[in-house]
């Protein structure tokens, strides 16, 4: 598969996302360039902005083994890893058979990830990390490719374990769903509220030509200045005591740089440019910096510091 031909199938892929998402662009590139560098990424925003749907839609676009993981705090972490059962042989033999979770599928939604406690919320995580998991004395290795795409609600604390900033490290992405444009809300109520039209959807990308498109991803050259450009944005957010607490770890660099590799791929282009890397900064590093106290005074997020050291 050449570029041009990845080109025509991310089209592809996104004009069937918009024949059920409407106006969200930005959030489902930001979709597809996550599975492109093998990584997860968590979508936050306010209840009813499609954050599952866009999940869903998208695992009906692959031929990949899909599984929703609903968040509640009751949930066990054997609920998602599986766990040992007794089952009985011929002859009347007992034996122990592992029944394994919804964590063996190639695409997870983690819906409202920050409603699983702690314990929970580390089972999916060292899976997430080492792309395994482990039962008893069992190690048992997940099937590649592995993502996982979390949704999580900003407002609504009540009941809910935030993500620790270790973990949230995990995702490569923190992409936020924003309120649609007023046209395109009128465009959602005609699509949703007249008479129900089932959108029948055909897989655009197998799993193997997922895995060709991810090896080809970290393929895509980057120059040494604009390699040097995206760790400078990182670093900075450790010289800055006077807005950030902590700044970005070298993870940071990392996922800037496939990503931006991701996203030159996306748009058909056969290397990196410095626009990928303002692009990237974003939703690489939002949930990456701890603000002073100072920033919050001053009433700034996180998007708006970041926004500074682009400028």
């Amino acid at each position: 598969m050449k570029i041009e031909d990845a080109k025509k199938t991310f089209d592809h892929l996104l004009h069937e996302m918009n024949k059920v998402i409407v106006g969200m662009d930005e959030v489902l590139k930001q979709m597809v360039v996550a599975l492109l560098t093998n990584s997860h990424a968590i979508l936050e925003g306010y209840p009813g902005l499609a954050k599952t749907l866009s999940v869903k839609t998208m695992a009906q676009l692959l031929t990949l083994k899909f599984s929703r993981i609903q968040n509640t705090p009751d949930l066990m972490p054997s609920d998602i890893t599986g766990t040992y059962i007794i089952e009985e042989t011929t002859g009347g033999k007992r034996a122990f058979k592992f029944q394994p979770g919804p964590v063996f599928a190639n695409l997870i939604l983690a819906d409202e990830i920050n409603r699983a406690t702690p314990k929970t919320q580390s089972a999916l995580l060292e899976a997430m990390q080492e792309r395994q998991v482990t039962v008893g004395n069992s190690t048992f290795k997940l099937e590649e490719p592995f993502f996982v795409l979390a949704t999580q609600n900003p407002i609504e604390q009540e009941g809910t374990y935030p993500l620790p900033e270790a973990q949230s490290d995990r995702f490569l992405f923190k992409i936020r769903t924003e309120y649609p444009k007023f046209d395109e809300e009128v465009e959602i109520v005609n699509r949703y509220a007249e008479e129900e039209k089932r959108v029948a959807l055909k897989p655009v990308l197998s799993k193997d030509e997922l895995i060709y498109l991810q090896s080809l991803t970290r393929q895509v050259p980057i120059a040494a200045d604009i390699k040097k450009y995206a760790v400078s944005l990182v670093t900075a957010t450790r010289q800055k005591k006077d807005l950030i607490e902590y700044g970005a770890s070298p993870r940071a660099s990392i996922g800037i740089v496939l990503a931006a590799k991701g996203r030159a791929l996306l748009e058909g282009r056969k290397y990196v440019s410095k626009q990928d890397i303002n692009l990237m900064a974003l939703p690489v590093m939002r949930h990456r910096i701890i603000l002073s106290f100072e920033a919050e005074r001053q009433n700034l997020h996180e998007d708006d510091v970041i926004k500074q050291f682009l400028k």
